[in-house]
């Protein structure tokens, strides 16, 4: 036993002095723009805006909250624990652990217990050990059990490399997480702002409705007395009917956004009944941080990155196939014939030894592997190149359209309170005769079109602002990425 711990533990020594080094390339992480292209220094549409401070970012961690809306902050709730999408990235993310974990195991001993017991007998007239006629012999037993040992050295720093690789794809699958997490909540607010604006149209259309059938009431009365036309009343009933049309198309749009909602939080659309309640939205200011914050903010930033690390890590995988694979076997055990005397130090025996294997000629296939892992890791350089410009993108195009919408906001707003004004001009000169009612009906048309399109304006705003958010990487970070 002595010899055995003594050889074992020099083999060992010689192993770990042996895997000092890992073959292939150490990760650094790229540029984050193509060679020659620097990073900018502040977005372009972004003038005027307040810059991030490190206060912001930690408030924006819920920033549905900004909204101050007791029910979207409920329905963001319901997002984390029911979404369907976001269980099957989490189960995505734990399968991908796991993995780590069965790669970090590799890089010790396996160890094996095996027993048997056996017995046996030759048949008579067969000759038995020495030559002698063995005539009716006894039959005999065996037993012994052991200990066996494998281990793979990594001596070239495969194994290291495949945990690399490991540990970055489950960071990117962390990422993966963090950014269906953020698309369901940025979804979820969109749609219950389409939905609350719904409301408030319908509310508008259903007071329209009943000031139109008001009107066709006293059109009729004139008619009936004389005093108005039969193609006044056809116009004031058509006029009345498109309304009623516009309501019933509100009230089908209100159901499709509730139906969407109730999938993103994990609920059938039969459970889930939103309220119609008075509504007053306020655009919350997001403050805007540098463009390198992104690469920090964005999970999808951060999970194309750690996918480059991974790339790398596998070329070090495939170059360590141009090297021997070496491999320390140990085995301690007892075997005898007599099961009493199984553990006794005359039945013990033992073995230890090493093997290396490596390929002599694979016509060219190691090197097909690297020039592939190569390419791969290129492939993922792009990638992420692509991700970052994309999120810039993003950005730039939010920033700009909550620029425009707030300026359109306004005149929309003024345009509707002007329409308001040329209809009860309108309806003046009707009820003295100077304009037929046709003037009536187009002014009444466009300034209901007027007062829906400063509706829209408005939840315009509320999306793009959400849509800001999401392209800012909402109040995620990397230090919340894995780091098992």
């Amino acid at each position: 036993m002595n010899r055995l711990a003594a050889s074992l533990a020099c083999t060992v020594a010689a192993s770990l002095v042996l895997t000092g080094c890992a073959v292939g390339p150490n990760y650094k992480r790229p540029a984050a723009t193509a060679s020659g292209i620097a990073m900018p220094q502040a977005f372009k549409e972004a003038e005027g805006w307040k810059q991030a401070t490190p206060s912001d970012e930690v408030s924006r961690q819920d920033w549905w909250r900004a909204f101050n809306d007791p029910v979207l902050n409920d329905l963001e709730a319901q997002v984390l624990v029911s979404n369907q999408n976001l269980a099957q990235a989490e189960a995505a993310y734990r399968q991908a652990v796991g993995l780590l974990k069965q790669q970090k195991a590799a890089l010790f001993p396996t160890v094996n217990l095996t027993g048997a017991g056996a017995e046996s007998k030759s048949p008579s007239g067969f000759t038995g050990s020495g030559g002698a006629l063995s005539v009716g012999a006894k039959p005999i037993e065996s037993y012994n059990t052991s200990l066996g040992l494998t281990w793979d050295v990594d001596v070239w720093g495969r194994i290291r490399r495949s945990i690399e690789a490991a540990k970055a794809s489950a960071q990117a699958s962390a990422g993966d997480l963090a950014n269906a997490t953020l698309s369901a909540q940025t979804l979820v607010a969109a749609y219950y702002f389409q939905l609350r604006e719904a409301d408030e149209e319908k509310r508008l259309i259903d007071q329209t409705v009943k000031a139109y059938a008001d009107g066709l009431r006293i059109i009729q009365i004139r008619f009936k007395a004389g005093t108005g036309g039969r193609g006044d009343v056809v116009a004031a009933q058509t006029q009345l009917e498109n309304a009623q049309a516009q309501a019933v198309d509100l009230a089908r749009t209100r159901a499709q956004l509730e139906h969407a909602i109730a999938v993103l939080t994990g609920m059938p659309p039969a459970d889930l009944t939103i309220a119609v309640a008075d509504w007053s939205p306020v655009v919350p200011a997001v403050p805007v941080s540098m463009p390198s914050a992104l690469l920090e903010r964005r999970p999808d930033i951060a999970a194309a990155e750690r996918r480059v690390r991974a790339a790398n890590a596998q070329i070090g995988v495939q170059t360590a196939g141009y090297f021997p694979n070496l491999t320390v076997n140990g085995q301690y055990g007892f075997t005898t014939t007599d099961l009493q005397r199984l553990f006794d130090t005359a039945s013990n025996t033992w073995s230890i030894g090493g093997s290396a294997a490596e390929a002599l000629l694979n016509f060219g296939a190691t090197g097909a592997k690297v020039k592939q892992a190569r390419a791969a890791y290129d492939a993922s350089v792009a990638s992420y190149r692509q991700t970052v410009l994309t999120a810039f993108q993003q950005v730039e195009d939010n920033i700009a359209a909550l620029r425009v919408l707030q300026a359109e906001d306004e005149l929309e707003a003024a345009a509707s309170r002007d329409a308001d004004e040329a209809e009860r001009i309108t309806k003046a000169r009707y009820q003295t005769g100077e304009i037929d009612f046709t003037g009536v009906v187009v002014a009444e048309n466009t300034a209901l079109a007027a007062r829906r399109t400063a509706l829209q304006s408005g939840k315009n705003r509320l999306v793009a602002m959400v849509d800001l958010v999401q392209a800012l990487g909402g109040g995620w970070n990397t230090a919340q990425l894995a780091q098992k």
